[in-house]
């Protein structure tokens, strides 16, 4: 299981409430980061943003820019209400919480302690390692009756093939009440006919890759 704290960025760049906004922006172009956790005797009060700071000016061009960048103050600017993980979270609560709320970023706070951030990129690499996409191999797409002991039928059809099981991911089928439920499956191997066709003998319909006119499974 991925954890937050296997794709958290540990040594985490902060400013406090009284950080004007020309600092802000020269941290975040000069490290390369979108997000300032706010820091108030050791605890996280709010978070600022590169965009937050960009609306809160004027516009580049605007000879007014730099007295307003040196006159702003985080404090005025940075949002108050933080959603935090925890480090013990799994990665996909993170990314979980980052879509329903639409944002960009969670510090990861332990007690009172902030112990790191993970951002929408962080949690995107480590979506592509649980599900095994930077591994050679093919993607199957099978569909299953929502009962129990079907989806271990499936691998154990694929163990029968001699080829091992990367990943698995599970769905409700989009064409049934919720009787069937499609598996998306990586699998070690580059040529998955074999597979696909005892999985289809055996009464498992396989939506992907796409059958080949003889019936053999061809694609990624």
């Amino acid at each position: 299981m991925l954890l937050v704290r296997d794709s958290m960025v540990r040594k985490v760049i902060t400013v406090s409430p009284e950080t004007t906004a020309a600092e802000a922006l020269k941290l975040c172009r000069e490290k390369g980061i979108r997000h300032l956790p706010v820091l108030e005797g050791g605890r996280i009060v709010g978070l600022i943003s590169d965009r937050d700071l960009r609306l809160a000016t004027p516009a580049l061009g605007d000879p007014n820019r730099a007295a307003a960048l040196e006159k702003i103050r985080i404090g005025d600017e940075m949002s108050r209400e933080i959603t935090t993980a925890d480090p013990e979270d799994p990665i996909e609560h993170a990314a979980m919480a980052m879509h329903e709320r639409k944002i960009g970023c969670l510090p990861v706070v332990e007690g009172d302690e902030l112990v790191g951030i993970v951002t929408a990129s962080d949690v995107m690499a480590a979506l592509v390692t649980l599900v095994g996409a930077h591994e050679p191999g093919s993607r199957l797409q099978v569909e299953f009756p929502n009962e129990p002991g079907s989806l271990a039928e499936v691998a154990g059809i694929i163990r029968d093939q001699g080829v091992n099981i990367v990943s698995v991911l599970s769905v409700p089928s989009e064409d049934d009440g919720g009787s069937r439920s499609v598996a998306v499956i990586r699998i070690a191997t580059m040529n998955p006919s074999g597979v696909v066709r005892s999985l289809q003998e055996a009464g498992f319909p396989v939506l992907w890759p796409p059958s080949a006119p003889d019936g053999s499974g061809q694609g990624l």
